[in-house]
């Protein structure tokens, strides 16, 4: 459906994406990397947001650049929503309706059904500017979903929200996902593990691949150890530390590691196979 055809991105000087080709189908993918790893270009440029410095993106085999039809098929979130705050909620989506060209008699039916997607439909002639973060949040998921776009682009949707607004947000993507084009940038793992059927790692500007979720954990399995904080001076060769955590009264480190240890491997996740991808890569550029 999308094909991303050796693009790369510069603002001045500075090279933010460099030779990415990918080609992604209706599916939900999860776009994975650090700061400053060219997640927020990757997807203004798929949004199509930004000219290219080289490539070209292709939908349905015709490039993206100035397409109005292209345009017309995309929801977008960007990693920083607003809103426009001195409207009501109800104009606020009126505006995005018209940019979207809907019509006026379709209008107010689907802004209903996209509020109450996203638990504001008691907001509906509230201020923007009277609304809490994750409302606001939750607003622009709202104006992202609008006229059921065929390409749905999420930069950090979860940012912002309680547990319980991510959750929905999860079963709100589940409930879209048929024949759509998702893509969802997060920091959090745990919000694309149930969800996405492919992830894509990006790491400063290039594409280190694009993998199933079985890929990933394939990758980091028996090279992930739990030991006890009072073991890891008897940890052989180099490690990183994934997380800490206590378990009664002792405090357990989770680490990655291509030396085999003396412990017990346990059965690796997503993000453990995502940052073994991350550290393969920075060995073997520095080696």
């Amino acid at each position: 459906m999308l094909e991303v055809n050796h693009i790369t991105k510069s603002f001045r000087r500075k090279k933010v994406l460099e030779n990415i080709s990918c080609r992604l189908e209706a599916k939900t993918y999860g776009l994975l990397g650090s700061n400053g790893a060219g997640k927020t270009t990757f997807l203004r440029c798929i949004a199509g947001l930004y000219a290219l410095d080289q490539g070209d993106i292709l939908w349905k085999g015709t490039s993206i650049s100035g397409s109005k039809e292209y345009t017309s098929k995309i929801g977008y979130l960007p990693q920083k929503f607003e809103g426009l705050k001195e409207l009501t909620v109800k104009e606020c989506l009126e505006f995005f309706g018209d940019m979207k060209e809907m019509e006026n008699s379709e209008l107010e039916k689907e802004i209903t059904r996209v509020l109450a997607m996203v638990n504001l439909e008691e907001f509906f002639n509230r201020r923007v500017k009277t609304l809490s973060g994750g409302m606001i949040r939750r607003l622009g998921i709202a104006q992202a979903i609008m006229n059921y776009p065929e390409i749905l682009i999420f930069d950090e949707p979860t940012a912002g929200l309680d547990p319980e607004e991510r959750l929905r947000f999860k079963n709100l993507v589940m409930h879209l996902q048929s024949k759509k084009l998702i893509i969802i940038s997060t920091h959090i793992v745990d919000d694309i593990e149930v969800l996405c059927d492919e992830i894509i790692v990006l790491d400063s500007g290039r594409l280190l691949g694009v993998f199933t979720p079985e890929m990933l954990i394939k990758k980091a399995r028996g090279k992930v150890y739990e030991v006890d904080e009072s073991e890891l001076l008897n940890i052989k060769g180099d490690y990183k530390v994934i997380k800490e955590y206590r378990v009664d009264q002792s405090v357990k480190i989770r680490i990655l590691t291509e030396e085999v240890q003396n412990f017990e491997t346990i059965e690796p996740t997503i993000e453990d196979g995502y940052l073994w991808i991350k550290a393969n890569a920075l060995s073997m550029e520095k080696g």
